[in-house]
């Protein structure tokens, strides 16, 4: 069945009405060109602005009528569901779960020569970054005494732990600047496939590139705004010290953890909303978080379900990658064991930085188009978004014109 009840695609007539057509409301003639612009509301692929005049049931227009006919052509399965267009990566209704992951990675292989030439650099640039990192910051960083009273090696353990975050600090940031080049390129790949439509790396970053510094910002707030709350969490522990500190550090993370949650959900939006919908920092976020609003719970579960599949990515593209860097350099897995961490050398980096590269190819798209989709799927629960995309992609029965009036005829 379709998770949608009541959705029908534009054009679609009912068993009871065949041959009738569906009417559909008329748009002032001065938009009727829909070459140019999307609707009366929607400006091209790439330009998703936010409907103005909001419509009966939350968005921009009205859902299309539905009828109660079984069967015939276009239906699923005898129910009498039609079935939903399907012009690009993703069909024009509301999508569950699995098909905003498969359309995530359709346009993957749909556009592989253009989302391929965006992630083979960005994720050669990250990875490298990550290898010096991890060269000459992550070493004799860890010294603890296990023979030392239980206070004094809880304020050890306390002190190799911001070491070691002081350290990761840099690969934090440079994770950050990947996922703001791949999401500011992928979302103009995705609004093309969405709608069916080629798209080439060098067209993506000349309708990227004006929005590129909003983007920056956001991709940096939202991340930095939930490092922040937990930091206030950490922090009262961090400064008492000691066994008690170690405490109030745990009840910290508690408190603190929820309310970091739920801010990462309430704005994950505010990127492809800034990028298609061609809006402000502050306007961004407010739009996610309208989006988001009522949905928080979906939203964090799609979220989730694509961290596990990224990360499941991850391990099993570098576990041979990291086998083979434990044969021919095993010296600094050696020393993990001990109290004295002398760093890893070059062919363990080099060869772990491989795979790493392997894997950000592969995750850094889907992860980004995953993002991209949950926020078309919201829009079309929303605000009717799935009439503007069949509009755009020229699709029968979403004309900007209405039809004939076949009222008086027999």
């Amino acid at each position: 069945m379709n998770d949608s009840p009541g959705r029908v695609s534009p054009g679609s007539a009912s068993s009871g009405e065949q041959g009738a057509q569906v009417p559909r409301p008329a748009e002032p003639a001065d938009q009727a060109d829909s070459g140019s612009k999307w609707s009366s509301r929607q400006p091209p692929a790439g330009q998703w602005s936010a409907p103005s005049v909001p419509g009966p049931h939350g968005g921009g227009q009205a859902p299309p009528p539905t009828g109660p006919g079984w069967g015939g052509p276009g239906f699923q399965g005898g129910w009498g569901v039609p079935e939903a267009p399907k012009p690009g990566v993703i069909p024009l209704r509301p999508l569950s779960i699995g098909e905003i992951l498969d359309g995530a990675v359709s346009t993957l292989r749909a556009h592989w020569r253009a989302v391929l030439a965006l992630t083979i650099g960005i994720a050669v640039v990250a990875e490298a970054g990550n290898v010096l990192v991890l060269r000459y910051l992550l070493q004799n960083t860890t010294e603890i005494d296990r023979d030392a009273d239980p206070e004094v090696a809880m304020e050890q353990a306390m002190d190799a732990m911001a070491s070691y975050t002081a350290a990761l600090g840099p690969m934090f940031l440079i994770s950050l600047f990947a996922t703001f080049l791949t999401t500011a390129l992928m979302t103009v790949v995705i609004s093309r496939s969405v709608l069916g439509r080629p798209v080439s790396l060098a067209e993506a970053w000349r309708e990227a590139r004006p929005r590129l510094p909003q983007l920056l910002a956001v991709t940096f707030i939202v991340p930095l705004t939930v490092a922040a709350v937990l930091a206030a969490g950490i922090l009262p522990g961090a400064l008492i010290g000691g066994a008690g500190g170690a405490a109030l550090i745990l009840l910290g993370v508690i408190a603190a953890l929820p309310v970091a949650l739920w801010l990462w959900v309430r704005f994950s939006l505010a990127p492809p909303a800034l990028m298609l919908e061609r809006q402000g920092v502050t306007e961004a976020l407010r739009r996610s978080a309208k989006l988001v609003n009522g949905s928080w719970w979906r939203v964090l579960g799609v979220l989730l379900l694509t961290l596990l599949l990224t990360t499941i990515i991850k391990m099993v593209v570098n576990m041979p990658f990291g086998i083979a860097a434990i044969v021919f350099d095993g010296n600094g897995i050696a020393d993990l064991s001990s109290t004295q961490f002398s760093g890893f050398g070059w062919t363990y980096l080099i060869i772990t930085g491989v795979g790493a590269v392997i894997g950000s190819m592969i995750t850094l798209p889907i992860a980004a188009g995953v993002n991209v989709l949950l926020y078309v799927d919201q829009r079309i629960r929303r605000e009717g978004l799935d009439i503007e995309l069949g509009r755009a992609a020229g699709l029968p029965g979403y004309g900007t014109t209405p039809p004939a009036d076949t009222s008086g005829t027999r």
